[in-house]
């Protein structure tokens, strides 16, 4: 008997880990819904016009603070002086709370607490910017 305890123990794990791997999948289609919070200030097509902030096609592996045409704030550009590269990871921490990484940031965005979302949305970047 104890055996199958152990045993159904040892599955019930199985399944929970399963699970939790797949509820960290990125959701595109909720990365899609979050970029519309970001659509007043940037766009994602090759060769789009920069809005408030940059067009983001060609971002991950962009120097932070670089891209032509933008006004950018003290901060970002010391950022990217400093060496700050958008990658995969950076935009994790950034899209947590942009204030927080780049002190003095002019993107009012606050963040978005829930890595789920973060890794979603920045699926969604890559399928659109042409990263993947």
């Amino acid at each position: 008997m104890r055996g199958l305890y152990t045993g159904l123990a040892v599955l019930a794990l199985a399944f929970s880990v399963s699970g939790a791997a797949s509820a960290e999948e990125p959701d595109l289609a909720l990365g899609e819904k979050l970029f519309a919070r970001c659509k007043a200030c940037h766009t994602l097509d090759e060769g789009g016009k920069n809005v408030i902030g940059p067009n983001l096609h060609g971002i991950f592996g962009k120097t932070a603070g670089t891209h032509e045409g933008v006004t950018y704030s003290k901060a970002m550009k010391a950022k990217g002086e400093e060496g700050l590269v958008w990658t995969e990871e950076t935009l994790m921490t950034y899209l947590e709370k942009p204030s927080a990484m780049v002190p003095g940031t002019s993107m009012a965005f606050p963040g978005l607490k829930k890595p789920h979302e973060r890794t979603s949305l920045i699926a969604y970047l890559k399928r659109e910017t042409g990263a993947e």
